[in-house]
């Protein structure tokens, strides 16, 4: 298990991280997948979320903590890239699916991707 203080800003309490929604643990989840799979280090990790927190706080992120996941999603996103797992064109392509995925289904049901969502 990681140690909350080696990862910058990460929302915990007595019992450990905390999260608002569904989709920030899985972000979360996902970040130590990849970690446990060698794909980065912790302070490699830290160093690529502390500098998209940096990036968004002087595009104007008011840095109220309620943002602080969209940051993890775009270090997991910035470290694929960099680690050759995924380019960018095939990040957008299923961020796009995704975004379309959601604009189909009845709030409150889960999302499942289909091959349409993707053209």
């Amino acid at each position: 298990m990681i140690d909350p203080a080696a990862v910058p800003g990460l929302p915990c309490n007595v019992e450990g991280p905390v999260f608002r929604e569904p989709w920030e643990a899985q972000a979360f989840a996902m970040a130590l997948a990849l970690h446990a799979r060698g794909l980065f280090t912790w302070p490699e990790w830290a160093a690529t979320l502390s500098s998209e927190i940096k990036r968004a706080q002087e595009a104007g992120d008011p840095d109220t903590g309620e943002t602080y996941y969209r940051h993890w999603l775009k270090a997991l996103e910035r470290l694929v890239a960099e680690k050759g797992i995924a380019d960018e064109k095939t990040l957008a392509r299923y961020y796009n699916a995704w975004d379309h995925a959601a604009d189909r289904t009845p709030h409150g049901a889960p999302i499942e991707l289909r091959p349409d969502d993707f053209e």
